[in-house]
């Protein structure tokens, strides 16, 4: 059964079909990735199509309620800690890595989400509703 917030996030159609109407750039609905309460829409202010797509290419998810998640610099716990999300909050996954085997609310996994330049959540604890990867493999 899909839930409500699940098909906002599920139907990219309509928010690229929203961003056909809207040439300013912004995005509605999309949560700011840097920002730990999950209540900032982010925009994409750059110029031209390649940016409102990336844009819209980015979903955003919620942090398992109860859970304070550390934000690493990569895709282990080996790596240092950056910064720490309140369980509820929002953020937007970039692309995605294989890491270090993480448990946590939602399972066991070694998928790791990037939700920021050079920060990093296991997926064990991002509501995604998926077991495997729900963006692109981060590259470099």
């Amino acid at each position: 059964m899909t839930t409500e917030k699940q098909h906002r996030f599920l139907d990219l159609d309509a928010v690229v079909g929203e961003l056909d109407e809207d040439m300013d750039g912004s995005v509605k609905g999309e949560t700011d990735a840097g920002n730990d309460t999950g209540t900032d829409a982010a925009t994409a202010t750059g110029a031209g199509t390649a940016t409102t797509m990336a844009a819209a290419a980015t979903r955003s998810f919620q942090i398992a309620p109860g859970q304070q998640v550390r934000v690493r610099t990569g895709p282990s716990t080996s790596h240092p800690v950056v910064r720490k999300l309140a369980g509820g909050s929002w953020v937007g996954i970039h692309c995605q890595r294989r890491g270090q085997q993480i448990t946590g609310p939602y399972g066991t996994t070694d998928i790791w989400d990037n939700i920021a330049p050079g920060q990093y959540v296991s997926d064990a604890y991002v509501h995604t509703g998926s077991d495997g990867p729900v963006a692109p493999n981060c590259t470099g």
